[in-house]
């Protein structure tokens, strides 16, 4: 028996593999996982060059996969002014720390704010374009919403987009406007992309290089070794960023990279397909946004089956995004078509990203499709109360039904859609279980899974999703040595108490990436 690079000992090992749930110590050859057993045979792996990790009992889990995330929007977070602060109760909150930014930029340098959510601001509104230009007049400022899906422009910015009155709106956007002569207010539906992408100016390669590296330390504090880009406007030019990040270390948690429908031919103009790259880098699905914005489906009901059809025939996954009702029924439509004219449908896995409001008969529609589901259960904690709120009644009960999913068999994927929420597992775990809202109401109880499937939710079957079960998500011989160190035992503890578990030490193929 070859003896290890490393071995985790006096460690409780929750493997999420059901032929050896648990172990008292792994053992790691290079990359990947060699052993996993008992104590007693931890001397036949042991060798004058091993190096051991004494867990002191301390639990050992697969590394933490998010299915659903935002790495550049994230990126963008942490060099924004952050409005998600409990501080910021008002639109008078915003401008004053608006104000106090423009008054130490140089004018017409961006300003750019993230985060802020109008219904805990006392107006219980949106704020506008004429408030932001009272405290910046100078400078052009963008105020992204936490959901992402909305942004507001003052007066300058909206120059710089070309944005006035007589500006028809985007098909699946919307512009708000002033109710009296149509002046645009600011308000912003589905445009961000474009005005990050299009209208700001790139962020320096410089900058850039140094705050993926703050990313990548905050995914690795939060025990995350894998990460599933699930943003639509990436493109051939951001997988040679992505692959830049890898090879100069400055990113070290893997990437699934989704890509937007319209972005295909750039990268099978470059020899790439779905699946491409490697364990560090892979091309992923193609991430379609349909839209209710205007109440009508963008794209129409014909045109989306058509262009989820033609990315199946490309060979890509396809990841579409469905929140509401509405949106999920056009969503399973379009993969009942699908189904009908593709008779490999099932082996490319297809998603349904968020699966928000997702009824009882949806949910078996779904199944009989054998769609994959990846939505967010740390979303009750953080947007529950909200829900609760402004969610029709009628809805509630059927709002990220994850036992109704679990139990009809479909896989399910955990993740936090990071920035819009904290990128923390953890608490995607504790929604999972409790189901409590950041105030402890409650949502509806019966949709509650054990701490055991929760845990599943951001390992195995994050790692099904993206075509990678294989590799990752269970600690098993012959999978890659993602790991996570963890304070204590979320199976064991009290479900409160999953929300004070913290990660002691990730690593990332054989190789301890972060220490707390």
């Amino acid at each position: 028996m070859p003896a290890a690079d490393l071995i985790f000992k006096n460690a409780n090992v929750i493997t999420v593999d059901s032929k050896q749930p648990v172990a008292e110590f792994v053992a790691v050859k290079g990359e990947n996982i060699l052993f996993v057993g008992l104590k007693d045979r931890l001397n036949e792996f042991s060798g004058p060059d091993t190096k051991i990790i004494d867990c002191e009992g301390q639990t050992l889990v697969p590394g933490f996969n998010d299915a659903h995330c935002h790495i550049f929007s994230f990126v963008r977070k942490l060099t924004s002014i952050d409005l998600s602060s409990p501080e910021i109760k008002s639109i008078d909150d915003i401008k004053a720390v608006i104000k106090k930014k423009a008054e130490n930029t140089p004018p017409e340098q961006w300003i750019s704010a993230t985060d802020y959510n109008e219904f805990y601001l006392t107006e219980k509104r949106h704020p506008n374009r004429w408030e932001i230009d009272e405290v910046a007049p100078n400078h052009p400022v963008v105020l992204s919403h936490r959901s992402l899906h909305g942004c507001v422009l003052n007066s300058r910015a909206l120059a710089l987009a070309g944005i006035t009155s007589e500006t028809p709106e985007p098909p699946g956007t919307m512009i708000g406007r002033r109710a009296e002569d149509g002046e645009p207010n600011g308000f912003l539906v589905e445009m961000l992309g474009y005005i990050r992408e299009k209208v700001m100016p790139p962020i320096s390669a410089e900058e850039l290089d140094k705050n993926i590296r703050l990313a990548s330390a905050q995914y690795l504090s939060q025990g995350l070794t894998s990460l599933q880009d699930a943003t639509f406007v990436n493109d051939f030019k951001r997988w040679q960023s992505y692959q830049h990040f890898k090879e100069h270390g400055l990113l070290k948690s893997r990437v699934y990279m989704m890509t937007g429908v319209e972005k295909v031919q750039e990268f099978q103009k470059a020899g790439l397909s779905f699946g491409s790259g490697d364990e560090h880098l892979r091309l992923g699905a193609v991430k379609i946004i349909p839209s209710l914005v205007s109440g009508r489906l963008y794209p129409a009901q014909t045109e989306l089956n058509q262009i989820v059809l033609d990315a199946h025939r490309a060979g890509f996954q396809v990841a579409c995004h469905a929140v509401q009702v509405g949106l999920l029924n056009a969503v399973i439509r379009t993969y009942e078509y699908l189904q009908e004219h593709s008779p490999d449908f099932s082996v490319r896995r297809h998603r349904v990203e968020h699966c928000a409001e997702c009824t009882p008969q949806m949910v078996q529609c779904i199944k009989r499709l054998q769609l994959t589901v990846v939505t967010h259960p740390s979303y009750a904690y953080y947007n529950g109360d909200r829900y609760l709120s402004t969610v029709s009644s009628d809805i509630i009960p059927f709002l990220y039904p994850l036992r109704s999913l679990v139990d009809s068999g479909i896989i399910t994927a955990g993740a936090s859609d990071s920035p819009v929420v904290s990128n923390n597992p953890l608490m995607g775990i504790y929604g999972a279980i409790t189901r409590l809202t950041s105030s402890k109401r409650k949502m509806e109880q019966k949709e509650s899974i054990t701490a055991m499937q929760a845990l599943a939710l951001y390992t195995i079957n994050a790692a099904y999703a993206s075509h990678e079960e294989k590799i990752k998500g269970s600690i098993v011989p012959g999978k890659l040595a993602d790991m996570v160190l963890l304070s204590d035992d979320p199976i064991r503890v009290s479900p409160e108490k999953i929300k004070e578990i913290k990660v002691q030490m990730t690593v990332v193929g054989g190789k301890v990436v972060w220490e707390a």
